[in-house]
């Protein structure tokens, strides 16, 4: 699919950052936004500046780790547009940081309900409905370089981002026959509030999780980075070019590309090493029981 125009994307997390960006290069590009935040303040500013442009646009509140609320979503998207053709998996927080033997359960389920089950909540919604009209679609699910490789102090987010990208690639095959693309994006540092999400999170998910001296230091180089990234236009126009590709994998800082590489090589010699061992000398030519299980 090539063409954007008078179709709908249901965008998460649309009320700033990344997620306002994509929902505003996606209506410049003839779309219908359905724009959804937490947030509702910034929500219904979001959506005034989307109309303003002469973006067709509907503003729904949503807490993307609410099932129900996904269903209340649908109905208003269909309600508005009639059909919808993509879901922008957007939303995401920070999650607790800090070391390995200070991890709080309530902040890893903070970050695995929004980063990783507000994604597929979103896709299991959403899909359906691009299933129904049969004109196809796209899934964009927003992950982060977190995600190819782990970031000190920051498992709950690295975790749940390197989750995104696996079940991406999963959904790739899977929906590739009903001509739905999926795509998976991994900024680096992007000029955003990701390190402010404290902000929106529900009191069920307060800890008490107290920072550390290397964790404080590590926090304040971060949001340093974050405050000094690239700007959320850059990232919107490489997502319009990308998904006109059909692009799996968007990458929106190339610089990267070594740290990947680097962590591919060190794959790759553990396949080398396991190759030399003499306890899987048996396993070394055996068929690719896995691959059968992309063309079911």
């Amino acid at each position: 699919m090539s063409n954007f125009k008078s179709k709908t994307a249901v965008v998460t997390g649309g009320a700033e950052g990344i997620g306002f960006s994509i929902a505003k290069a996606l209506g410049e590009q003839g779309m219908n936004i359905v724009l959804t935040d937490i947030d509702k303040n910034n929500l219904n500013s979001a959506a005034n500046k989307l109309k303003t442009l002469g973006i067709p646009t509907h503003s729904v509140p949503l807490d993307v780790s609410d099932e129900e609320q996904w269903q209340h979503v649908a109905k208003k998207s269909i309600e508005q547009f009639g059909k919808v053709h993509m879901i922008v998996n957007n939303a995401g927080v920070g999650g607790d940081s800090g070391p390995v033997d200070t991890q709080d359960a309530k902040g890893w389920q903070w970050a695995i309900d929004v980063n990783l089950m507000g994604v597929v909540f979103g896709a299991k919604t959403i899909v359906p409905l691009i299933k129904e009209h049969g004109e196809g679609g796209w899934i964009l699910n927003v992950a982060s370089m977190a995600g190819m490789g782990g970031v000190p102090y920051s498992a709950a987010y690295n975790a749940t981002k390197a989750a995104v990208i696996a079940i991406s690639e999963g959904w790739s095959e899977e929906l590739k026959d009903k001509n739905i693309n999926v795509s998976v994006l991994c900024p680096a540092f992007v000029k955003t509030r990701i390190y402010d999400s404290e902000r929106n999170r529900p009191e069920k998910y307060k800890s008490s999780h107290d920072d550390s001296e290397a964790e404080n230091s590590f926090s304040k180089k971060s949001k340093a980075m974050v405050e000094s990234g690239i700007d959320v236009s850059i990232v919107a126009s490489r997502v319009i070019e990308a998904l006109l590709n059909n692009e799996l994998y968007i990458f929106t800082h190339p610089n990267y590309r070594q740290l990947v590489q680097k962590r591919f090589k060190d794959i790759d010699d553990a396949f080398i090493n396991s190759e030399k061992s003499p306890h899987l000398k048996d396993i070394l030519n055996k068929k690719l029981d896995m691959l059968s299980l992309i063309h079911i």
